[in-house]
């Protein structure tokens, strides 16, 4: 009896998006061990992020056209949504991102970028005039102060404004990807979405790099990974295979299933898997501290999970309440007893 309770389970914790969305964020960890392999072998950001977007893209291209059946006006019906995916949710956050490092430690600005969850909150708060609830608000604490921890921030930090300022557009770069993935579209598959919108971005990272904007160094020196030196196209492959294609993808449907909001702040728990991934491949051993983060991100995730389906339950009960004749009236007299016997 308990492994049928076991699988049922399982399959639950998938179609409920959670697990899909630990997936994404499970794999979209891997890319910092991966391009870190890559850019101490000599290859540059912008370079390590244009292939990894280029072939990413490519790989993709041949399932979305299969996905889209010759449904071509698909495309035309959502190209502003590709485009903003593409040049925004893609290529801008990566570019904030790598201009905010080049002022910042690397934590403060993955700290800045990772502001977007928070933001989502206050979005949705100024939009609708509604404060969050409180276990949504103790979830938001409780996760930036677990994403602190991970990062580690102790010691000395170097802050620039202008820094500061990439890293706050990356964030607002993030909160727009959530949204366009979050949103409800039975016109424009996943997989069509995210190979579109890596297309683009790969289009603008090679603009960007031949504008001279953004410097692109490559390389074919061997990489290391672990305790295994191997060919310089291994970390290429995982870079593109596991973090972006299956962590785009993944990622797409993921915040589709559980909207901007939560998706937005599981995928806080990427932090966590970047540090694990980095300590398997790269020898960077976590301390108690991170660990601790950690578990902090954990929790402020099941208390905004926990917040979301105890409002969906209520805006269930209001409106059985608001309608109480959508139920079919049940007839009464004579007629309830004859029906009977």
């Amino acid at each position: 009896m308990s492994a049928p309770t076991t699988k049922a389970d399982a399959k639950s914790f998938l179609a409920s998006g959670l697990g899909i969305a630990l997936f994404s964020s499970a794999v979209f960890g891997t890319s910092g061990s991966f391009a870190k392999s890559m850019l101490e072998t000599g290859w540059s950001p912008g370079a390590a992020v244009t292939v990894r977007l280029t072939g990413a893209a490519l790989i993709l291209a041949i399932p979305a056209v299969m996905a889209l059946r010759g449904r071509w006006h698909q495309l035309k019906e959502n190209w502003l949504t590709i485009l903003l995916f593409g040049l925004i949710g893609v290529a801008g956050c990566q570019l904030f991102y790598f201009n905010a490092v080049a002022r910042l430690s690397v934590g403060v600005a993955l700290l800045l970028e990772y502001l977007a969850p928070v933001m989502i909150v206050l979005w949705l708060w100024i939009s609708s005039r509604r404060k969050p609830r409180a276990l949504t608000a103790a979830g938001a604490l409780l996760s930036l102060g677990g994403l602190v921890l991970v990062l580690d921030l102790t010691g000395a930090v170097k802050v620039d404004f202008v820094g500061v300022l990439w890293g706050m557009a990356a964030a607002v770069c993030l909160v727009i990807y959530f949204f366009i993935t979050a949103k409800e579209n039975d016109t424009l598959p996943p997989l069509v979405l995210a190979s579109g919108g890596l297309l683009v971005g790969a289009l603008v990272m090679w603009l960007v790099g031949l504008l001279g904007l953004l410097p692109m160094t490559f390389s074919t020196a061997d990489t290391t990974l672990g305790p295994w030196t191997v060919p310089w196209w291994v970390s290429v492959v995982g870079l593109i295979i596991l973090a972006t294609v299956l962590a785009y993808v993944s990622g797409i449907m993921a915040a589709r299933s559980l909207g901007s909001k939560v998706a937005s702040f599981v995928s806080l728990t990427e932090v966590l898997f970047a540090v694990i991934w980095a300590w398997l491949l790269l020898g960077e051993l976590p301390g108690p501290i991170q660990l601790l983060g950690g578990l902090l991100i954990v929790g402020g995730v099941v208390l905004v999970r926990v917040d979301e389906l105890r409002g969906d339950r209520r805006a269930v009960v209001a409106h059985a309440l608001d309608h109480p004749n959508d139920v079919e009236p049940v007839p009464s007299g004579p007629v309830a007893g004859a029906s009977r016997d």
